[in-house]
């Protein structure tokens, strides 16, 4: 997961993080990190990642907006519907 994500989430005031993830506020002065709310962003941010996978595969099968209209027009809501659903009962909300 985004090391540098979890940096921003858990110390606010910082605005630059080098490749060593030392990081800087707005000033220039060194902001002290703190590891163990690092480490339990980062696995927030991970949980978060992993409960949305159905999500990104859902996405990813979806019929294109053109496809989608085209579909309705052809075949109606009830077509559309039965067409979006099959997706959906595929790739169930965990």
């Amino acid at each position: 997961m985004d090391r540098h994500q979890a940096i921003r989430n858990t110390h606010p005031t910082v605005v630059t993080i080098n490749s060593q993830a030392e990081a800087w506020d707005n000033d220039g002065n060194v902001v002290e990190l703190d590891e163990s709310l690092i480490k339990t962003e980062i696995d927030k941010l991970q949980a978060d990642y992993d409960a949305k996978e159905y999500q990104r595969k859902r996405r990813a099968e979806y019929p294109s907006i053109e496809d989608q209209l085209d579909d309705l027009y052809h075949n109606g809501i009830s077509g559309w519907s039965a067409t979006i659903k099959s997706t959906k009962d595929k790739y169930p909300k965990a």
